[in-house]
């Protein structure tokens, strides 16, 4: 044990003596999550829109000035003619109009049909999606507001969002980020590390030492797990305190299945560095094997059930998937231990079967 107590001590000397891995290991994820948390998110704010307003009444101004103080829009344009829709669009930079009918108000105010047209880009189809539903419900909003017995029959629809009623996106992004970079970090750190020592010949060495070869597997996994686990800390305070998120659930919880999480992105890493004998080859693998599947198939950016049968049942063996449910399950909804088992053992038979087979392949190697 005094052997391998030496062995760890070192491999963290190793480490913090190199300043390009604590760039990757600390500066990546700071940034990751400003730049998930701020820059990219799916909220809509402030979208450019022009009006048309061919009635000129109380009620459609009133409807504009909802439309403006929601904070969704801003007008870009006020327009004169139906006409100068095409060319407004073709610049590029309204996303919406609302068009006011010549005698909106008239039906309005007589009990009819009051129409009112809202053309959207639909070159970015999610954007246009969003931006009409926001805007009927502000209009449908206002209907309801001033309904009176010559205004039309509208039907009252009452939504509520639980567990994010802001719809921020930092409460979709930060769980995500925190999954990519740990699995990224911990993966391609720990299989370059490995794939150094093959590489230069050292890692015969290290086999015939005193040490047993899980030994030398844990000396090398140990340190970076430490070194993920602050990682992970660190993300967890940008998300609370920088970002907004909430900590309903068991923080101590959260933290052992960070733990087990990152133990597991660890043995993923060991098992890429068994087999490959380069340092490029080792991070070129876990970049390609870790990152296209963590953002498409995981749930991050995409949801798994609009997604086809196949890719579904392929995303079963994702690891960040079944971590990104657990750490919304415990920090936006604060569900215990009994409703994330099945997805802990999941991880924790992932990280065993990586280790085993890890070892088996550098023993084979070796031989």
């Amino acid at each position: 044990m005094k052997r391998f107590l030496a062995f760890v001590k070192k491999e963290f000397f190793h480490i913090l003596r190199d300043r390009r891995t604590l760039l990757i290991l600390f500066g990546l994820p700071f940034v990751q999550v400003l730049l998930f948390g701020f820059a990219l998110s799916n909220e809509i704010k402030n979208a450019n829109i022009a009006i048309l307003d061919n009635d000129k009444s109380l009620h459609s101004q009133q409807i504009t000035a909802r439309l403006l103080s929601s904070g969704y829009f801003q007008v870009y344009q006020n327009l004169t003619s139906y006409r100068e829709i095409d060319q407004t669009f073709r610049k590029g930079v309204i996303k919406m109009v609302v068009v006011f009918p010549t005698q909106f108000s008239y039906d309005y105010e007589h009990g009819r049909t009051a129409q009112i047209q809202i053309i959207a880009d639909a070159s970015e189809q999610n954007t246009a999606i969003s931006l009409t539903s926001y805007a009927s419900a502000i209009i449908q909003s206002y209907t309801t507001s001033v309904a009176g017995s010559i205004a039309p029959m509208y039907l009252d629809v009452y939504t509520r969002m639980v567990f994010n009623p802001e719809l921020k996106g930092a409460f979709v992004f930060v769980p995500g980020v925190m999954t990519l970079v740990l699995l990224l970090v911990s993966a391609m750190m720990t299989s370059v590390t490995i794939a150094r020592e093959k590489e230069m010949g050292t890692m015969e060495v290290l086999f015939v030492s005193p040490l047993s070869q899980w030994q030398i597997i844990l000396g090398k996994v140990i340190p970076y797990l430490a070194l993920s686990f602050v990682n992970g800390c660190v993300i967890l305070i940008l998300g609370v305190f920088l970002l907004g998120l909430p900590m309903n659930g068991n923080l101590l919880l959260l933290l052992l299945e960070t733990l087990l999480f990152i133990f597991l992105a660890l043995s993923i890493g060991v098992f890429i560095s068994s087999l490959t004998d380069s340092q490029l080859v080792a991070m070129f693998a876990s970049m390609v094997i870790m990152l296209l599947p963590t953002i498409f198939l995981s749930g991050f950016i995409f949801p798994i059930e609009s997604m086809p049968k196949g890719l579904q049942v392929i995303s079963n063996i994702i690891p960040a998937k079944y971590f990104i449910r657990i750490v919304k399950n415990i920090m936006i909804k604060g569900i215990g231990m009994k409703a994330v088992a099945l997805d802990t053992l999941v991880l924790a038979a992932m990280a065993l079967f990586f280790i085993g087979l890890s070892i088996r392949n550098l023993k084979t190697h070796l031989a």
